[in-house]
């Protein structure tokens, strides 16, 4: 029996895997200061508060590259936004990475680092829109948001495996030379017309931007957005200095624990795809359910000592916030593509995200010290039940379909 495969899902296959391998050579450069941080911190190279102040800087500079890059990224190739975005975040990860311990020059590198980053993401997600099927835009999603997830238990695999510095020089050589591949494969991808660009555009009787956006539910999936930042990466950022201060594991231990928690969370992409299609593409309804299960789970936590069991629960929680995440940049960002805004309404929805991510990470870094991680856990519940809140999925009565 000869097996038929559609153009359109080569076309996916193709484009879906040159993603999700820069994303993932993205998402390990971003996660490596958290895995080694508890090298860091107990070699006294960092601080709790130097190393506060270098997330909180990365995540402002990253939130805010990703409103100018974003609004870049609907006129300007992705090619040209993304290999060099990869490329040059690559290379002022070395100079972070020589200049660690002197924290005027970090704070610059890194924070660059995190601009260059920027310029990925709303090209990516809007190459992707315009030039795959719409049958296979979540599941190609699904497989770059997979690789954000799972760069956090390969920055934990090298930071078991290599001292700190090492592991940051390792990382950055391998974006520079991804930025170097994805180029490459740009160009072949484009004599081969599998990429294509621009030929979505918004159409003029639309009416304005906003106008266009409130219709979409750009308010709701604002504050999703925000909510989902804050866990997906404030929340992960400090998961290492969690387990090794408040559930008292060494910093070889914690790195591997840190590991093996990413490693399940990074499933989080495939369990909300599989929900979604299972509850007949209802986007709301899944943001709704996944909210729900990790304000349980993060409740839970509050109530539950035992290290081990303890460690579980906080996976869950952070995994089902994620399923909600999952859904607003696999769902809700591609499915804006007849607008012809997806890089600049992608790229808003990231700076909202990792502004509050930059927020929240300063003040996590100070709460510890004012209410303790106990009174830290509340917090990350109330969040959680503000996004059910918000999340509510019924609309004039109807759930919103895609």
């Amino acid at each position: 029996m000869k097996i038929t495969v559609k153009p359109e899902a080569i076309r996916a296959i193709y484009l879906g895997s040159m993603c999700a391998f820069a994303y993932l050579a993205v998402y390990v450069v971003r996660n490596i200061l958290s895995a080694v941080s508890p090298q860091m911190l107990e070699l006294n190279v960092l601080t709790n508060e130097t190393l506060g102040t270098l997330s909180s800087i990365f995540f402002t500079s990253y939130a805010v590259g990703q409103l100018i890059n974003g609004l870049i990224g609907d006129k300007l190739k992705a090619r040209y936004m993304m290999c060099g975005g990869l490329a040059l975040a690559g290379i002022a990860g070395l100079v972070f990475a020589f200049f660690a311990q002197s924290p005027q020059i970090a704070y610059v590198a890194y924070g660059a680092t995190g601009f260059f980053l920027s310029m990925i993401y709303g090209p990516m997600t809007k190459m992707v829109a315009e030039n795959v099927s719409p049958l296979y835009v979540a599941r190609c999603g699904v497989g770059y948001t997979f690789s954000s997830l799972f760069g956090s238990p390969l920055a934990g695999l090298l930071a078991m495996a290599m001292p700190w510095r090492i592991a940051l020089y390792v990382t950055s050589f391998i974006l520079v030379g991804v930025g170097v591949l994805c180029f490459t494969l740009f160009l072949f991808f484009e004599h081969r017309g599998i990429i294509v660009y621009n030929h979505y555009e918004r159409k003029k009787e639309e009416g304005g931007s906003i106008q266009i956006l409130l219709k979409h539910q750009i308010v709701k999936y604002t504050v999703v957005s925000i909510l989902t930042g804050i866990v997906r990466t404030a929340v992960v950022f400090w998961l290492p200095t969690y387990i090794a201060q408040y559930l008292g594991f060494s910093a070889e231990t914690s790195a591997l624990l840190f590991t093996v928690t990413t490693l399940v969370i990074s499933c989080s992409a495939f369990l909300a795809i599989t929900v979604y299609e299972r509850l007949g593409r209802k986007r709301d309804l899944t943001v709704f359910l996944a909210f729900t299960a990790s304000a349980v789970c993060f409740l839970l936590l509050y109530f539950i000592k035992q290290p081990i069991f303890n460690i579980i629960v906080i996976t869950l929680a952070v995994l089902f916030a994620n399923c909600a995440a999952s859904i607003l940049w696999s769902v809700y960002c591609p499915s804006l593509r007849d607008t012809g805004m997806v890089s600049g309404a992608t790229g808003f929805l990231d700076f909202i995200s990792y502004m509050s991510a930059s927020v929240a990470s300063t003040v996590f870094a100070n709460a510890v010290s004012a209410i303790g991680w106990n009174g830290l856990i509340l917090v990350w519940f109330g969040l959680m039940a503000i996004g059910v809140l918000i999340a509510l999925p019924f609309k004039g009565g109807k759930t919103h379909v895609e």
